[in-house]
């Protein structure tokens, strides 16, 4: 026995031995002095010298952005390299390729060595970024299934898992996990916080332990208004089954009856009428072994009335799927592809990320939009999500001496920027406003789009203020106005 061990430090010794030996790594047109760098774990630099026949370039770094290169691309002769981090909370590494001509160099840069931690999710939570973590869990909430982005649970909280590798560590190719909600599995992935959301990141799956319970199919997973039945049909292997509807859901959904036959389940909801916007609910099967609990979700929602709302009531409103309905002016169109604009009311101004009819629509900045949508938000900014249009009202930006030449009528409505002046009547608004090409006079002046009348004051214009409004072509007494006169804007000299 002491023989065998002998024989084995001999061979780590040799081994030890070549590598300090034979640091330089050479090929006919490329020598390296080194291959290998390590960096150490709190922090700071590393170089090497290579020396090249032709020109050279390194690949690879886009893969590590803990990793600063003093240099990526050079040209024949010797050169030094300097490979720099800073301090690391966790053993991290990278493989860089060293390309010149048609030879390529592998380098290695390592930095600590990598450690695993075995964690709660409260511990993760608690846990620095950057760190690699090992937790046991139950899926739940699977919100993406080409990636694999869902929730990790256990009883000491929950982590967001973004991203999950396949059995060959692949990207993309969740569904071949066969992971569903109520699994228990370990994971292993580096941890990173965004926005306020703790995250793992592309996890590998350790093990998976497939829940005894299963929600195989759904009847009338979407309720109308007036309520009705909902059922969910399960398969068990587990002793019994419970249900769990959320606090916030009992007032309007119950049980109805559950019917079981052998590892079949069949549990019926009932759901009331729907008097306000739409809503939805989470509901949750128990059954255990004897030694764990397995669970099991399925979603239901119900139609409810879309909400009419100002833009900063719509802005108070909580992040969820009730719809509302906003009108307002145009500021901006972020991405027309998709449909992401801004849109202004007299009370406040909201981002709309994406509209699924916007193709249909000539919309442009200065029209009036009314669409309906979802209250979302995205690091913690207000948004509409889902949004749909509804009706789109053109607005013309002209010149005063194009407004007065313009035809009369109540429904067109026309954009002017000009100076404030003879100021009237500061309860109502009554102004006149003049450009280059003329003046009109404007009767009257709301807050803003669908704002409050009699409230001139508020707005501070006074005059040689320069101000955007809309409004439409009228006229009293055969003298041209603006009529229904909305406030849009101040101009900035």
């Amino acid at each position: 026995m002491k023989n065998y061990i002998f024989i084995a430090l001999a061979v780590v010794m040799t081994l030890f031995t070549s590598c300090s030996d034979d640091d330089a790594a050479v090929l006919g047109g490329l020598k390296v002095s080194q291959s290998y760098i390590a960096l150490p774990v709190e922090g700071g630099s590393a170089s090497i010298t290579i020396e090249s026949k032709a020109e050279w370039v390194i690949t690879g770094n886009d893969k590590a952005d803990w990793l600063a290169i003093s240099v990526t691309q050079g040209s024949q002769g010797e050169s030094e390299i300097t490979f720099s981090a800073d301090e690391a909370v966790d053993g991290r590494s990278v493989e860089l390729k060293l390309i010149c001509a048609t030879e390529t160099q592998n380098l290695t840069v390592m930095q600590g060595l990598p450690i695993v931690s075995e964690a709660t999710c409260a511990e993760v939570i608690a846990g620095p970024d950057k760190k690699t973590y090992k937790v046991t869990g139950v899926v739940s909430n699977i919100s993406n299934t080409t990636y694999g982005n869902w929730d990790l649970v256990d009883a000491t909280g929950k982590v967001y898992i973004y991203g999950t590798l396949d059995a060959k560590g692949g990207t993309k190719n969740f569904a071949s996990l066969g992971l569903e909600e109520g699994d228990e599995v370990t994971v292993q992935g580096p941890k990173t916080t965004y926005g306020s959301t703790v995250e793992l990141v592309d996890v590998t799956v350790l093990k998976i332990n497939k829940s005894l319970i299963k929600v195989d199919s759904v009847y009338n997973e979407t309720l109308p208004i007036e309520g009705g039945i909902f059922e969910a049909y399960l398969i068990t292997k587990g002793d019994g089954v419970s249900v769990e509807i959320p606090e916030d859901a009992k007032e309007w959904l119950s049980i109805a009856s559950i019917d079981q036959k052998g590892t079949n389940v069949c549990v019926k909801f009932r759901a009331a009428k729907n008097e306000g916007g739409d809503r939805s609910t989470s509901i949750t099967f128990r059954t255990t072994d004897g030694k764990k609990e397995y669970t099991s979700k399925t979603e239901l929602s119900q139609k409810g009335a879309v909400v009419e709302a100002t833009v900063a009531e719509f802005i108070a409103a909580e992040v969820g799927s009730t719809q509302y309905r906003l009108s307002g002016v145009v500021t901006k169109i972020a991405n027309a592809k998709y449909g992401n604009i801004y849109i202004k009311d007299f009370s406040e101004e909201v981002y709309i990320y994406g509209t699924d009819n916007f193709a249909d629509y000539d919309l442009k900045e200065g029209d009036i939009v009314t669409l309906v949508g979802q209250r979302a938000e995205y690091k913690g900014t207000p948004q509409m999500a889902n949004a749909v249009i509804e009706e789109v009202q053109s607005v013309k930006i002209v010149t005063v001496a194009e407004f007065l030449e313009a035809e009369e009528s109540t429904s067109q409505y026309y954009q002017l920027t000009g100076k404030v002046a003879n100021i009237k009547n500061t309860l109502y608004g009554n102004f006149d406003i003049e450009d280059a090409t003329g003046k009109v006079y404007v009767y009257g002046l709301l807050t803003g789009w669908n704002g409050e009348s009699k409230k001139f004051e508020t707005l501070n214009i006074t005059e040689g203020d320069n101000i955007t409004i809309i409004g439409t072509r009228a006229s009293y007494n055969g003298a041209v106005q603006v009529g229904k006169g909305a406030f849009i804007s101040k101009v900035s000299e």
